[in-house]
């Protein structure tokens, strides 16, 4: 690492980020939006989340040489990277922030333009374009010195991770998770823990430290403590009317996401918790006249979340559970400071994407009945086929199970090139008029 680099990070860290983001709420003042009526009043949190995450991308872009720099899936064991003081890129979250600005199909077709198909992931396809064509919403992101995937999630990541690897010529950690047909057992824990041992002197080579046991626990009891607290802010959307919806929930889960680990993601869950819960005490809604309560499964369609935020809360619907929202506190439980490798197998090792569709079945039937959902919402992500596959399965299970009216919208997470308005304005038209909306 360049000690000239270094002194620039800790500059732009203590100096530049405060004034960049006073610089940001000065630009948000002078372009405060109208209220809109048929919400209640916006959660007060949200500014600081904009800065939150503002600052890590800023300080993102002078990271390259003065830390060790990590680009990182979603699903992989971060906490373990944090003793060596990496810092983590996550390139889904990233491509979550330019669908929701609505880059994804100009990143997409530059990955496709150089023999990427059109049916991979559209994270990937945003990931490989950014990469190809250098454009961003953020200015710039880090070159990293390791790229540290799990295929718990999918197996997509790792193929497109080894390309990256290869046009970067950067070491690839791969975390391997057995696949839970039934249960995990013994042996499948044992050969994660060997994994995750052998990853440590790789780690301590890539970054010049040596591994701190010590403050791997610690890591691991903050991003264990900020992830329950995450749950419990999902919890408060059990109030009726609920404090806020899943529309907010995808983009209040940046933090659990991209700094999980971290102190800031703890603190900042806290005082979303707090703000919450005062809410729910007080009777104040998300939206103005709740009248059906939904359920949302799968990844969010980004660049429609503010449009179908709107459509659905002029018909008193408000979405209080999803099952990707929940998939950042259902297997938390399991961490251990005392066990850190051990329980981090299990914990990955169990997410939703990695287990069976009996659980995920019997999972979405539990949020159902918890959260008093009236109507299910399944997005059918044309290039995310984990989480899209027995999607109609479960579809006629759920109605046949639970009577529940339930409706599929075939699209896609980033890319608005699979995402047809006339076909799905018909299918939730058919959707309002069995909910009496």
């Amino acid at each position: 690492m360049s000690v000239a680099k270094r002194c620039v990070y800790s500059f732009m860290k203590d100096l530049g980020a405060p004034v960049t983001m006073g610089l940001g709420r000065v630009a948000k003042r002078k372009k405060s939006r109208p209220p809109n009526p048929c919400f209640g009043p916006p959660l007060a949190c949200t500014g600081r989340l904009k800065e939150i995450m503002t600052r890590h991308y800023f300080l993102s872009r002078y990271a390259e040489g003065a830390k060790p720099v990590a680009w990182v899936t979603s699903g992989a064991p971060v906490e373990i990277l944090r003793p060596f003081d990496f810092y983590t890129v996550y390139p889904e979250n990233h491509g979550a922030l330019c669908g929701a600005q609505r880059m994804g199909p100009e990143l997409c077709s530059a990955a496709e333009e150089n023999g990427y198909h059109q049916d991979l992931c559209s994270y990937a396809r945003i990931d490989l374009g950014h990469f190809l064509s250098g454009k961003t919403p953020v200015g710039k992101l880090p070159k990293p010195d390791l790229l540290f995937a799990s295929n718990n999630i999918c197996q997509t990541v790792v193929y497109w991770y080894r390309v990256l690897a290869h046009k970067l010529n950067i070491p690839l950690i791969l975390f391997d998770t057995p696949y839970n047909f039934q249960e995990i057992n013994d042996t499948d824990v044992a050969y994660m823990v060997q994994q995750l041992k052998e990853m440590i002197p790789v780690l301590e080579a890539i970054s010049g430290r040596p591994f701190d046991e010590r403050k791997f626990q610690d890591m691991i009891r903050i991003g264990k403590e900020a992830a329950l607290t995450w749950g419990q802010v999902l919890e408060t959307m059990k109030a009726k009317p609920a404090p806020m919806t899943i529309f907010d929930a995808f983009v209040h889960m940046a933090p659990i996401v991209s700094l999980r680990g971290l102190p800031v993601a703890l603190t900042y869950y806290q005082t979303l918790l707090h703000e919450l819960r005062e809410r729910a005490r007080k009777g104040i809604g998300a939206i103005a006249h709740e009248k059906k309560r939904l359920m949302w499964d799968n990844i969010a369609i980004w660049y429609k979340v503010r449009d179908f935020s709107n459509l659905f809360a002029e018909k008193g619907m408000n979405f209080v559970t999803a099952t990707y929202t929940n998939a950042w506190a259902e297997t938390i439980p399991h961490m251990h400071a005392e066990r850190p490798l051990e329980s981090m197998a299990k914990a990955y090792s169990l997410v939703i994407l990695n287990n069976n569709l009996k659980h995920r079945l019997k999972l979405m039937e539990d949020l159902i009945q918890a959260y008093g959902v009236d109507g299910l919402v399944i997005h059918s992500a044309k290039s995310c086929k984990p989480y899209s596959v027995g999607q109609y399965d479960l579809k006629r299970l759920l109605m046949d199970r639970l009577n529940i009216p339930c409706v599929i919208v075939e699209a896609d997470i980033t890319d608005s090139r699979a995402y047809s308005e006339e076909q799905t304005r018909t299918r939730l038209e058919a959707f309002f008029e069995t909910m009496g909306g």
